[in-house]
């Protein structure tokens, strides 16, 4: 049985309230006073029932918009990431067509110039090496990984620390925890 209700702090909107169906025999059983289980009550009390009830719908619908916004920001981050991937992608497959005479091994540093004709080259000398007689514009630097990708200068320290903590996991090859709950050992102690 379904009553509309204004609310007192909300004249302009209504509230459906859901109420129990009532039954002059429930189970079959004829009750002794109908009256006294079908009366409607306080009209005060459909209020607060529908008080409750849109309280509920505004906190599922708060709750609801606080979890899309989370998603939003992890599709965003995910966006930025991909962003990030490809461009790299299309640095190191620039940079493995680039001119060179020799053969690149991964874990050294290369060094890349430009001619004048626009043809870039890699060369494992650097422009301090070359020092002021340099023959042609240095690009940059970068070290050929292990995965065949390439990595600035300026991020080679930040790269290698990365690898060493990894090579550290690995090296390490403890066991993996038999149980998938998270853990918040250290937070919670």
């Amino acid at each position: 049985m379904d009553r509309t209700v204004s609310l007192p702090s909300q004249p302009d909107k209504t509230t459906t309230v859901t109420l129990v169906e009532s039954s002059s025999t429930p189970s079959g059983l004829e009750l002794v006073s109908s009256y006294q289980t079908n009366r409607v009550g306080d009209p005060m009390d459909l209020v607060a029932l529908a008080s409750q009830v849109q309280k509920g719908d505004d906190f599922i619908k708060a709750n609801a918009c606080n979890k899309l916004t989370v998603i939003a920001d992890q599709i965003r981050y995910l966006q930025e990431q991909a962003k990030k991937v490809l461009e790299d992608a299309k640095r190191d497959a620039d940079l493995h067509h680039a001119a060179c005479n020799i053969v690149k091994k991964p874990g050294n540093m290369y060094y890349l110039y430009q001619r004048p004709s626009a043809q870039k080259y890699f060369s494992i000398i650097s422009p301090k090496e070359w020092g002021p007689s340099c023959p042609h514009t240095f690009v940059g630097a970068f070290k050929l990984q292990h995965d065949m990708s390439w990595t600035p200068v300026d991020e080679v320290e930040k790269k290698d620390a990365e690898m060493a903590i990894m090579d550290k996991l690995l090296s390490q090859q403890t066991a993996l925890p038999p149980y998938t709950e998270p853990n918040f050992k250290g937070l919670s102690d």
